[in-house]
């Protein structure tokens, strides 16, 4: 039996390779002004309310599961992206992250 090109084990390596790279990168990068945004756990009080955004990211590519402490963390950096745009500088968490999908209520508290 002949043994098989090197070609045939090139393909499968360079995808091992190339997902192994990309499990370790960030995708999403603050925006400007977004670094100002606070992130808070509960209703904050004497806010006034600017809105809801919804935020999405890929949480598995092909059959590997991203890790899920990076998902919720380019969630949150995209919430705080979009806050300045709705003249926030507070978001709220109002569920936890699903399928790659999280909601955030987006205050201005004037910090």
């Amino acid at each position: 039996m002949p043994l098989p090109s090197p070609s045939m084990f090139s393909l499968p390596l360079l995808a091992a390779v190339g997902l192994l790279a990309v499990s370790g990168c960030t995708w999403v990068h603050m925006a400007p002004g977004a670094s100002a945004v606070q992130v808070v756990t509960g209703a904050p009080a004497g806010c006034e309310a600017r809105g809801e955004v919804e935020v999405s990211v890929k949480d598995s590519i092909a059959f590997y599961d991203r890790n899920r402490l990076r998902v919720r963390e380019e969630l949150e950096t995209l919430a705080r992206n979009e806050a300045p745009g709705l003249g926030a500088d507070t978001v709220q968490a109002l569920d936890d992250p699903g399928d790659g999908t999280q909601r955030y209520a987006a205050w201005r508290c004037g910090r």
